[in-house]
């Protein structure tokens, strides 16, 4: 049965600080054949590996040690590179218009919702 679109060989940055979510996202992705990049916990270190390296796509985690997401969430989009956030957050806790608008996944995420955001983010990008 497809699940979606082919993610094979996409590297996608996983932005999560939540040590046992971060290890399943890329065991996921993993499954699925993509290249993971990251996984990292903190909004610095998101935007550090954003000037090294290019992802094709992001999944996020809106509260990162205490600092919300935006900044890299506003990186990706100057950069053309879609994103999902994966959290726990509402609609209405999301106020950003970065965030907001942003394709989402509640925790816990399955492996098949996972891959149907991706693959539609990067068809919405027309990266697909």
């Amino acid at each position: 049965m497809d699940d979606g679109g082919d993610l094979t060989g996409r590297r996608v940055l996983v932005v999560e600080d939540e040590f046992l979510l971060a290890m399943e996202l890329e065991t996921l992705l993993s499954q699925r054949g993509c290249t993971v990049l990251g996984p990292v916990p903190t909004v610095r270190q998101a935007l550090a590996m954003l000037d090294r390296e290019q992802p094709e796509a992001a999944l996020l985690d809106v509260n990162l040690k205490g600092e919300r997401a935006t900044p890299i969430a506003v990186a990706l989009r100057e950069r053309g590179v879609p994103f999902v956030l994966v959290t726990g957050y509402s609609d209405h806790q999301l106020s950003e218009p970065e965030l907001h608008e942003a394709p989402r996944l509640d925790k816990p995420v399955n492996g098949r919702d996972l891959k149907c955001a991706l693959a539609r983010a990067l068809e919405v990008a027309g990266t697909s």
